[in-house]
């Protein structure tokens, strides 16, 4: 009788080969991530940090390939370093536009009319929730409480929050975000990095 192969499951896939990579971060990048990794007992919990960089560096979205980068430098497995990226609404595993509109729905932001602010964009931009548009400028969505109530209804434009918002509101900032290059998930996902490092470490990475 054959005996059934012994599995064990305290044993994960190995980390992704560097032959088998398209390493995409920048030098400046990989510095930061050596910083980072002096933060944390050990390079496993350096992945939140190590996700926002890989956000940034691959325009804003974790593609298979960031996903893979992450895994080879921290020496984990691809499965778990996914299984972190595809838990967390922060990180943006399908393609999005330049700009997030994350439009707060929870209570207060409801009663204070968050569905007629999502209304109102869905026909400025002609798309629906969850779409981008067609330009690749913005992408729109709804997100749990943003803990602004004060000033509901409120929506996280990348690295701000827009606040009291109106319809009137609403076309001012699309069309100064036309004309910007400012607050972009890109720079959000930056902005996200460098909270992690001290002024020493962003100097140091920057002269990288």
């Amino acid at each position: 009788m054959q005996q059934e192969p012994i599995i064990r499951i305290t044993e994960r896939p190995k980390p992704p080969r560097p032959e088998e990579l398209n390493l995409r971060f920048s030098e400046r990048a990989v510095k930061e991530l050596e910083a980072l990794l002096t933060h944390y007992p050990d390079k496993k919990s350096a992945m939140l940090p190590a996700l926002w960089i890989a956000q940034r560096e691959y325009g804003g979205q974790l593609t298979s390939d960031a996903i893979a980068e992450v895994a080879y430098r921290l020496q984990r497995s691809y499965a778990e370093v996914e299984g972190v990226a595809t838990f967390y609404t922060m990180y943006n595993k399908t393609p999005v536009g330049k700009y997030m509109l994350e439009v707060c729905t929870n209570l207060t932001c409801m009663i204070c009319g968050a569905y007629r602010i999502l209304e109102h964009l869905e026909q400025r931009l002609g798309i629906r929730l969850g779409e981008t548009t067609p330009d690749g400028m913005f992408t729109l969505a709804e997100v749990e409480c943003l803990n602004n109530c004060g000033d509901a209804p409120v929506m996280q434009v990348g690295d701000i929050y827009c606040r009291r918002l109106t319809p009137e509101a609403i076309d001012a900032l699309l069309e100064q975000l036309r004309n910007s290059d400012e607050h972009t998930v890109v720079q959000l996902a930056d902005a996200e990095v460098q909270l992690h490092l001290s002024e020493q470490e962003r100097r140091a990475a920057e002269n990288a």
